[in-house]
């Protein structure tokens, strides 16, 4: 703790001299020359300046998107402390979201995230999927700890909300183009139709493609391996598009109808998984994999392919490599504007179709390949009502949410293949396939009470129901020979029940500098071990009274996670409007983690467990400076500290011999836009951003252990990274009529390559472990045109 009030006495010195993000866009957007302006959030559903919002909450607008090129949320993870984003091992369209140390690693389709994702208010369920394209966005929200009373279930962490922007009935239109390294090149488009009577419509798109950032070569040692060839030349590659067309019918008197489509398909290669480390051979191990000489003997020579740096070349087996993920939504939002409240509904369907098929072991041996092929489909209901009393002294949103889902995934895998070309037993082909219902009811409200001029009391309140329900198949061999098949129905639904409650007290010290205090309970929902290992339950009837070991998880589902959150913070507006300082220091104590450990047996699988309690706590502080109307500087500085209570694994308590996944201790990020010139004929700016992400594991294992029998986590620690991104922009150029942007850009200038994810099978793998990389430098130009 004195480390943690030391590094905080640093950050506050530090604060005059960086500053946020969103800056850009609010003294863009108000055209305050002398300061730093508003921008309006809709976090607690109504509008608000950002900096009368008692809650952590980091907002960046369309300016800053735009000038960073960011259309989905893998590129927001520079944007406000305390949040790391890192695509999931092997995938690009599936993100792990951390906040404050609470992550969801797994993203197995029953599985529910940390951090709750929002599309215009519609909610984003499953990681799966997760990164996608918008071409046209106004602006994001990060909401930083429990959301639960606005934001419902799985926001415990917090939320992220994407609003993307509504026709405007103005006729407006804007193109542009970038090509880069590697033969990268995005095509994006948006169009906004001008009224027809009180019908406005908006299209928007874009095409992005790129080549594979790894070349497959053959198998640089035919004589160590019998290895079928590849026919393909790279992997790594990026082939997607996406599509929104958006609606807005406004007749005359108080009512609004928004309706939107929107589309995004992915159909490309996946990450490589770079084989990063093996077991030497130890004759002393008692593990099977050791003690078995003709398997020890065909297995040995894949060291060959290991290496700790990451490679711009690669081997992997015949098995087809991909990733598709196609994801479509309708959403009608209703709003009715009466004179004392407003009333809305939001009604979505939401649909996703995701398949990977991933060379696991890093080289052009059979040794391990898997699939996942999903299905989802998800229906949520809103409504909402929010207004005013007693003259303003009183504010209030109330509601009622239903969403009902249901999720399959398939999962052929093939494990140890290449010995039948040596004439040994042991390949194995399994087919490990599960699926879920999941019916959620929830009402909540919130309400903001003047006690006097400048306090304020807010109460608010969620209850949640929700049922779930589970299928399990597991079989094996080719053609499948079913040895456990659980249907829907065979095992008791279950049922979860939660009050999540939260109260905040806000002080308005002076007009420019806000207060406040906060405890929130938050809730991510319990559920099945949908990838459960079933091997003990094979050839016996089954049932819930005698299922034995980890296999009673199909009858005993893993309990809700909690946490009670403490936090207060400051919110400044200093120097005449040309500073703002936010400093936020919170207090989290979990129970019930659901902890995410990987397995290697049976079937390559994830179990979730409700083992350890834990205290999270740290500090977060975001400013910004405008000195000059041509200079703006963004900034932020997180320590974080995560502990836990207890563990237990086998009945005793491990917890000082755990490791606290995706939880660096500190992270920081910088940006500057300098406008070094400008006229009437345009102007010059130069843009600089940098993010650095401390070390930190990515999986809860031990720490001290013996790698023959345990998996270690300093095996899966990654080293942490600073990244360097950097633009030069010509902008508002007269052509004609319209106006012309170029920009010249270079990201991870430095050329950082720490691995950033892992997968460890375990020593029944031999200590197979695959690390995946950030992608290397790259450069292009980018040529937009606005009408």
């Amino acid at each position: 703790m004195k480390r943690l009030l030391a590094t905080t006495a640093l950050v506050s010195l530090g604060a005059l001299v960086s500053m946020p993000a969103f800056a850009q866009d609010a003294a863009a957007d108000q055209g305050n020359d002398d300061g730093i302006g508003e921008i309006v959030v809709t976090a607690q559903k109504r509008a608000e300046n950002i900096q009368d919002v008692p809650i952590a909450i980091s907002a960046v607008g369309s300016q800053f998107l735009e000038s960073r090129g960011i259309t989905s949320i893998d590129g927001l993870g520079s944007v406000s402390p305390n949040v790391k984003i890192e695509r999931t091992p092997s995938n690009k369209t599936a993100a792990q979201i951390s906040i404050r140390g609470s992550v969801t690693i797994n993203p197995a389709i029953t599985w529910e995230p940390a951090v709750g994702l929002y599309l215009d208010g519609v909610y984003v369920a499953k990681v799966q999927g997760s990164i996608f394209d918008i071409a046209d966005l106004e602006r994001v929200e990060v909401l930083r700890g429990p959301q639960g009373t606005l934001y419902g279930r799985n926001a415990l962490a917090g939320a992220i909300n994407l609003v993307s922007r509504k026709p405007s009935g103005e006729l407006r239109a804007s193109a542009e183009v970038t090509y880069g390294n590697y033969d990268y090149w995005r095509a994006k488009a948006v169009l906004d139709l001008p009224a027809a009577g009180p019908l406005s419509v908006k299209l928007s798109g874009q095409l992005t493609k790129r080549d594979g950032m790894v070349k497959i070569t053959p198998n640089p040692y035919p004589a160590a391996f019998l290895a079928k060839p590849n026919s393909l030349t790279s992997i790594n590659d990026i082939d997607g598009q996406s599509f929104m067309a958006q609606v807005r019918l406004k007749p005359e008197g108080p009512l609004t109808l928004d309706y939107a489509f929107d589309y995004s398909r992915n159909k490309q290669r996946p990450d490589f998984a770079q084989l990063y480390s093996v077991l030497p051979n130890n004759p002393a191990s008692t593990n099977d994999l050791w003690t078995d000489p003709a398997l020890l003997q065909a297995i040995a020579p894949l060291g060959l392919y290991a290496s700790k740096t990451r490679q711009s070349t690669g081997s992997v087996d015949a098995s087809p490599n991909y990733e598709y993920s196609r994801s479509m939504g309708h959403a009608l939002t209703a709003t009715l504007d009466l004179d004392t409240v407003t009333i809305k509904s939001i009604t979505s369907y939401r649909k996703l179709k995701w398949e990977d098929s991933i060379d696991l072991d890093g080289s052009p041996l059979d040794v391990a390949t898997t699939k996942r092929l999903t299905d989802f489909r998800a229906f949520s209901q809103e409504l909402q009502a929010s207004g005013a009393a007693m003259d303003d002294k009183l504010k209030y949103v109330v509601g009622a949410f239903y969403y009902d889902e249901k999720a399959e995934t398939l999962g052929p895998q093939r494990f140890f293949g290449f010995l039948n070309q040596l004439a040994l037993p042991g390949a194995t082909v399994l087919q490990s396939d599960y699926g879920g219902h999941t019916k959620a009811f929830a009402v909540f409200s919130q309400i903001d009470y003047k006690l006097a001029d400048p306090l304020t009391l807010t109460l608010g309140g969620r209850y949640t129901h929700e049922k779930k329900d589970i299928r399990r198949f597991f079989g094996v061999g080719s053609p499948t020979v079913p040895l456990f098949n659980l249907n829907y129905g065979g095992v008791p639904d279950a049922t979860f029940n939660k009050f999540t409650p939260a109260v905040t007290l806000a002080y308005e010290a002076t007009p420019d500098v806000n207060v406040y205090a906060r405890w929130a309970r938050g809730y991510k929902s319990g559920g099945f071990n949908g990838e459960t290992d079933v091997s003990a339950l094979i050839g016996s009837p089954f049932s819930c009274s005698t299922a034995p070991g980890k296999a009673s998880e199909l009858c005993n589902p893993y309990r809700p996670e909690l946490v009670d959150s403490y936090e207060m913070g400051v919110k400044a507006k200093l120097a005449d409007g040309k500073v703002i300082l936010n400093l936020a220091g919170f207090w989290d104590e979990h129970k019930d983690i659901q902890l995410s450990v990987f397995t290697a047996k049976g079937a390559a699988a994830s179990e979730v467990r409700n083992a350890a309690a834990a205290r999270i706590r740290g500090l977060e502080l975001e400013t910004v400076l405008r000195p000059v109307p041509s200079l703006t500087i963004n900034g932020s500085l997180a320590v974080l500290e995560a502990k836990y209570k207890s563990y237990l694994d086998g009945g005793v308590d491990v917890s000082n011999n755990r490791a606290f996944p995706h939880t660096p201790k500190f992270t920081a990020s910088m940006g500057v836009n300098w406008d070094v010139i400008s006229g009437d004929w345009g102007k010059f700016s130069l843009i600089g951003d940098l993010n650095h992400v401390s070390k930190y594991y990515t999986f809860p294992y031990a720490l001290v252990g013996d790698p023959y029998t345990t998996q270690v986590a300093g095996n899966t620690q990654s080293k942490g990274r600073t990244m360097i991104n950097l633009r030069a922009a010509l902008a508002d150029l007269s052509v004609g009529g319209a106006k012309l942007d170029v920009s010249a850009w270079v990201k991870n200038l430095t050329k950082q390559a720490n691995a950033q994810n892992f997968i460890d099978f375990g020593p029944g793998f031999g200590g197979l472990t695959l690390a995946y990389f950030p992608d290397p430098r790259t450069y292009g130009l980018t040529v937009g045109v606005k009408f």
